[in-house]
């Protein structure tokens, strides 16, 4: 008759081993919630943007994005305005901080003019920092 005697026992009886099971459940549980939560964290306003290949900035805690759709309908991040509510809306969404960097991105039919009249409408409401959106493509 053979018998076995369990070498990983200390001389108390206490196992020495990690129970990993816990650790992956939770780790699972993370992996659900980020999978939920990182596509309401996105602009839902659809924009056919002109292609660059610059190097891509890091995102700020909070953006704030204009866009302007093929049809010259204004947006801040997900929320239809007008060019005259545009520095009231904008003033609300950045509390006021002049300071605040601007993501602005337009469709690539809109013409210059309407560019160009949106951004005088910004630079003479304050927001002096505009960053122009574009789509990445791969250096040639």
């Amino acid at each position: 008759m053979a018998m076995r005697l369990n070498d990983d026992l200390d001389t108390d009886g206490e196992m020495h081993e990690i129970n990993v099971t816990p650790f992956i459940d939770v780790m699972l549980v993370l992996l659900i919630i980020f999978m939920v939560a990182a596509p309401l964290a996105t602009v839902d306003v659809r924009v056919n943007l002109p292609a660059s290949t610059s190097a891509p900035q890091p995102r700020p805690e909070k953006p704030v994005y204009l866009s302007i759709k093929a049809d010259k309908q204004l947006y801040i991040g997900n929320q239809a305005v007008t060019k005259e509510n545009l520095v009231e809306t904008l003033n609300g969404e950045t509390e006021g901080k002049k300071d605040t960097t601007i993501f602005f991105q337009a469709d690539k039919t809109v013409d210059y003019e309407t560019l160009m009249n949106v951004m005088d409408s910004l630079r003479q409401a304050g927001y002096l920092k505009i960053g122009l959106m574009g789509m990445e493509t791969a250096n040639k």
